[in-house]
């Protein structure tokens, strides 16, 4: 007879956990990689994730968790204050845009007439009826031509001043970056940044430029965005509170 050969399960790489959190029920996603060596702790629009290494023990996760407890539950509670309305995508609807509010006007329209921004108004026509689903299509499409246009407008602004030439300049719908720069030179900025101000697309702007002289974060990485941008602190600490960091 032969032995039955037994295999120690691995854990899995992905879990939905719940916790006790200076009082409070905390449910949170863990992560397992082989890759790393340490506890990491985000929180984003998702809630809290907790990244460990593959072999993590459960008295190592457990502490790191207790330990970071208050800073967990301040920083959740910030993060849904801050957190925007949910969009109805109906007539009459406030939208964000360049750190502003718009006003949706839905207008009844056989021939499908083009979006049209008129003040602090977008006209928006559709044959009717529109259901919210078709209207979300529609707003989301002229965000991101907006997007676009003006994404285009900043990089042909700053990038003589940081002296790059970018191959090219396109859209990006991550969930977790505002922008990114490839080392053959193409530039993906999220199209979301349109809903921000100004100043902070400008940020992102700059921050991806900067990567095509240098390709890191290092002290001479931030030394070319700070001859642009020298405000750049304030405006990287204002993007993390949407909950994306660059």
């Amino acid at each position: 007879m032969f032995g039955t050969l037994r295999r120690k399960l691995s854990p899995p790489a992905v879990e939905q956990r719940r916790i006790d959190l200076s009082g409070q029920p905390v449910t949170y996603t863990l992560k397992r990689s082989s890759k790393r060596r340490s506890i990491g702790l985000r929180i984003d629009e998702r809630g809290l994730t907790v990244s460990v290494p593959l072999r993590a023990s459960e008295k190592w996760l457990h502490s790191v968790l207790q330990d970071k407890a208050d800073w967990v539950v301040e920083k959740m509670a910030g993060w849904q204050a801050r957190q925007a309305p949910v969009i109805q995508w109906r007539d009459g609807e406030t939208l964000p845009f360049c750190g502003n509010t718009l006003k949706l006007r839905v207008v009844p329209d056989l021939f499908g007439a083009p979006p049209a921004l008129r003040g602090e108004t977008l006209h928006l026509c559709l044959a009717q009826p529109a259901s919210p689903q078709r209207i979300e299509q529609a707003v989301g499409q002229w965000y991101r031509q907006q997007a676009l246009d003006l994404f285009g407008q900043r990089v042909a602004h700053f990038a003589p001043q940081l002296q790059v030439v970018p191959r090219a300049v396109k859209l990006s719908a991550a969930r977790s970056q505002w922008g990114s720069c490839t080392v053959r030179g193409v530039v993906r900025l999220n199209w979301r940044l349109i809903k921000l101000a100004p100043a902070l697309i400008d940020y992102v702007v700059v921050h991806e430029l900067a990567h095509l002289r240098e390709m890191n974060h290092s002290a001479a990485f931030w030394q070319v965005v700070d001859s642009v941008c020298p405000d750049y602190r304030q405006l990287r600490g204002r993007l993390r509170e949407f909950g994306i960091v660059d």
